[in-house]
């Protein structure tokens, strides 16, 4: 600058009356005509000593640098277009200070680089591996399996994210394993109102340079970080774009985000950023899982969108940076303001009413196709080979779930079926067993892929063969043979995703402002009952005519903390990732979902019937798991106690087999010993089945003419009627001659065991076959089949679960207790001080700021969500406890009209 006037220079009131530090902003019209820059610009500029200059486009890109305006302070960052290299030797040139360094603004344009310099500043990353095809291909390694993909030695199982090493490139793609339903999502630049598409594709990019990473599963929630200078950080959090791809916007078309809270770590690792990479204004991604946050992207210079707080804080501490710096250079009698770095903040008081703070559900898969199993011994050398190539022998069985395994075995079965056919002379292939190879090659091949969540395959060795009741002899002469068992079934029918979603739905509206029908559209002050009745008949509003607007709204603006989980079971999951769906008003395919929100890794026993668990997670003291170790001290502690427990199990089963085995009619006593709890609907179930043999006989006979009738019914419509889930004629005749054949088997008593299968079958076929059989012979004995099997179920399945009050609880302690300590301490949490807890939570929390934020009516307000999804059997226990564990006096009324509800419901 020039300095040059006719003061003299002792005059110093005259000297820096007219002086003042040119800030000159360099960078493309898209930034700084955008309305953060001009926000921030205006608000620099009521600075006293502090003007403005910001260089056109024209002269950026047309003029030399040396008639580029003078300045004394220069903001210049990269964006599409922008001459980076033209700048730096601006700034050799003129010397001024540089707000942002030039130079790391080419690392910033190459993830390779950004990852290296996180790296070196010891900020958390998540684990990765680079595949950079440019060099040589002997200096790579490069493989491609099912569900993983191996970089440099580095195996990634699915769900990984593969990033292009160019950060300009902004086509990511997340890809999800076979069990979670496979595909991928892939992630763009913004167009419209999305941000990624699921794709069915699940094979990795062959062309280009990539970074590969762990994904990180986030509840649907990215955090932004802005920072101003290494002492001030402000995060907001949006949507994940992975998560169904639909961008939220406000009225202005804005992508609708809300400042959080950062933990103490996180603002340290804001501070190492800035720092690490010279930026003093700067954008990074921040990833929070399982209790770790980490750094996925830096952006470079970035302002925040709409928070007049932050333009105000960011003006200000630029401000004070830029005169602190210059002032004394520049002879400007400027002083440091008194500035407090952190504001306390006073919390809300919510007065007298009650307010909901936790909400806990334990929820059942929905609506499933039937379990099946089938068996058959295997002698072939092919399937020995495959037990000995999966180190079968060590632990003499092997489970079979991934699609090159079952793909084996399906290659197997092809080729023995073409040498029966060819007649070939393999000794070790009987000719009666190619119905039931056909029948292993039909599941196999059923869908057109594989997917472990439908179908597994076990392989059991037999050293003396298959166990006959034969003499000694012959059972010494017999060769090792293998067991093959054929799982499938059980997966959840759409009908099932769709109980799952309309359940999330109707679940939305327990929370406050649940009934609301609108957002905008019916103005607030409005009386109540003209709200209501006018919403329904108006269609504008984001979700128009849809309830539960208030947890929508809780939960997008990050005053609601909530998380997931689930047993490993597929049906379980996608249960789980439906009812999500319909809770959260997501859109799209259930996988993002499913990856995204539900946890379901290492809950150690917490919704699984896995009794062995609590031995594998014992020790880990790492902060952060989903359920810190203390709540797995579970009633079976140990296999001894784990084999006491199944004992009890087994002898249950055989004392109410053994009532139910007996022919005559239930007489009084034997109502007593069958219903010691008095439950209304065994009671119930009791009088309809009056002598339990004969109801049994019943069941058979109906079963008999079923297995009669389908293959007359096939015959009929010539196979073109089609059946729910395309089950196909042939499979549903084999489920219910298998039914027929396991519920009388030879010793001539009825095998009481089967009884839920049977139910299961009956229950499927009249829900969803009802539109072929409904209009022939079969219905009328389908109906009176439900009738009847359904009452022997209610007696039978409940009571598997103990019998007597004390057998009841010893069962339910042993199957629910790691999820009865993990609900009590979820409740307990509420008690408890937030704030001063937020550290010690199972994952962070994303907490909206009250400072930063504004159109949120009480942002104190904080709901706890905990939702577990499982099979059958904790529903039983869990059920069990809450009615004869003595929670809470029986005098309590509205505790008595639940435990009644509960008593009349059979399922």
């Amino acid at each position: 600058m020039d300095f040059t006037n006719d003061s003299s220079w002792m005059d110093l009131d005259g000297e820096t009356e007219g002086k003042q530090v040119i800030v000159g902003v360099c960078a493309m019209e898209k930034k700084t005509l955008s309305k953060p820059m001009k926000e921030i610009l205006t608000r620099l500029e009521e600075f006293e000593y502090i003007k403005t200059c910001i260089f056109t486009e024209k002269v950026i890109l047309e003029e030399p640098v040396e008639k580029w305006p003078l300045c004394d302070c220069l903001i210049s960052f990269h964006s599409k277009g922008f001459p980076l290299e033209k700048s730096i030797t601006y700034a050799n040139l003129r010397k001024p200070l540089v707000i942002n360094n030039l130079e790391s603004q080419f690392a910033i344009q190459d993830r390779r680089e950004v990852y290296r310099i996180l790296s070196t500043a010891g900020i958390d990353l998540p684990r990765h591996a680079v595949l950079d095809r440019d060099l040589p291909p002997e200096e790579t390694n490069f493989e491609e399996q099912d569900d993983s993909v191996v970089v440099n030695g580095v195996v990634f199982n699915k769900p990984f994210v593969e990033k292009p090493v160019d950060a300009e490139d902004h086509n990511i793609i997340i890809y999800y394993p076979a069990s979670a339903g496979g595909g991928s999502q892939r992630l763009f630049r913004k167009i419209g109102s999305r941000s990624s598409v699921y794709s069915p594709e699940s094979n990795v990019r062959r062309a280009g340079s990539f970074i590969y990473e762990d994904f990180m599963a986030t509840d649907g929630t990215d955090v932004k970080v802005y920072t101003v200078g290494p002492d001030y950080a402000h995060a907001e959090a949006r949507k994940s774009p992975a998560l169904d791809g639909k961008v939220e916007r406000n009225s202005e078309g804005k992508e609708v985000r809300y400042p959080v809270i950062l933990s103490n770590k996180e603002k340290l690792i804001a501070r190492k950023v800035c720092m690490a990479f010279n930026q003093t204004v700067c954008g990074f991604d921040l990833l929070r899982a399982n209790g770790r946050s980490c750094v996925c992207d830096v952006n470079g210079f970035s302002f925040v969108k709409n928070s007049r707080k932050y333009y105000d804080d960011c003006s200000n501490i630029l401000g004070n940076m830029i005169l602190r710096e210059l002032a004394p250079t520049l002879h400007i009698p400027w002083t440091i303001p008194f500035q407090l770095d952190d504001p306390p903040i006073v919390p809300t008081t919510v007065g007298k009413m009650m307010e909901l703070r936790c909400v806990v559900a334990v929820v059942r898969h929905g609506d499933r196709t039937p379990k099946q199993k089938m068996k058959l011994e295997v002698k072939h050398p092919m399937f020995f080979d495959l037990f000995k190539r999966m180190n079968g022998y060590k632990v003499n069985h092997v489970k079979l779930k991934k699609p090159k395994h079952l793909q084996e075995v399906l290659d197997i079965a092809r080729f023995l079926i073409t040498e029966i056919e060819k007649g070939g002379s393999s000794n070790e292939v009987i000719e009666e067993k190619k119905s039931k190879l056909d029948q292993v090659r039909y599941i196999l091949e059923m869908y057109g892929h594989f997917s472990g969540i439908n179908r597994k395959v076990q392989l059991k060795y037999q050293p003396k063969g298959r166990p006959k009741s034969t003499s000694s002899e012959e059972e010494a002469l017999k060769e090792p043979s293998l067991l093959l068992v054929l799982k499938w079934g059980g997966e959840l029918t759409p009908t099932g995703r769709v109980q799952a979603e309309e359940l999330g739905k109707v679940f939305r509206c327990m929370y406050p402002g649940g009934q609301d029908l609108l957002i905008g559209g019916v103005p607030a002050h409005e009386t109540q009952v003209d709200r209501y009745t006018r919403a329904a008949s108006l269609p504008n509003g984001e979700y128009a005519g849809t309830q539960g607007l208030g947890l929508l709204r809780l939960h997008s603006t990050y005053r609601h903390d909530l998380k997931i989980y689930a047993s490993d079971e597929g049906r379980v999951q996608m249960t789980a990732a439906a009812f999500a769906k319909g809770l959260l008003a997501l859109e799209g395919e259930l996988t993002p979902i499913l990856v995204q929100m539900v946890k379901s890794a290492n809950t150690n026993g917490l919704l699984d019937n896995d009794c062995d668990s609590s031995g594998d997670g014992k020790g880990k003291k790492k902060k952060g798991k989903i359920v810190p170790d203390e709540y797995y001290e579970s009633y079976y502690r140990n296999l001894a106690e784990n084999s006491n427990l199944r004992d009890l199990k087994d002898r249950v089963k055989a004392k109410l087999h053994e009532m139910l085995q007996r022919d005559h009619e239930f007489s009084q006593e034997d109502e007593e010993l069958l219903n010691p709890c008095n439950k209304i609907s065994i009671a119930k179930a009791l009088r309809f089945i009056r002598n339990p043999v004969k109801c049994c006989g019943y069941v058979y006979d109906l079963i008999q003419e079923l297995n009669v009738l389908i293959p007359q019914i096939q015959e009929e419509n010539g196979g073109k009627q089609v059946l729910y889930h395309a089950e196909t004629w042939d499979l549903m005749a084999r489920r219910w001659g298998k039914l027929e054949k396991d519920f009388l088997p030879k010793t001539g008593v009825y095998d009481i065991s089967k009884i839920p299968d049977i139910y299961d079958c009956i229950k499927y076929d009249v829900e969803h076959n009802r539109s072929v059989l409904e209009n022939t012979d079969a219905w009328k004995v389908v109906v009176e089949l439900y009738t009847n099997v359904q009452n022997l179920a209610d007696v039978v399945i409940p009571q598997e679960y103990g019998m007597t009050r004390a057998e009841k609880l010893t069962i339910a302690q042993g199957i629910c207790t790691p999820l009865l300590k993990k609900i009590k301490a979820d409740l307990q949490r509420n008690i408890e001080d937030g704030e001063e807890k937020c550290e010690e939570e199972e994952d962070t929390v994303h907490r909206l700021n009250p400072r930063y934020s504004s159109g949120v009516s009480s942002p104190g307000r904080h709901v706890r969500t905990r939702l577990y999804f499982t099979s059958e059997s904790h529903i039983h226990s869990l059920l069990t406890v809450l009615t004869h564990g003595g929670l809470v006096d029986g005098q309590d009324e509205q505790w008595r009209r639940a435990m009644e509800y509960v008593s009349l419901v059979s399922e």
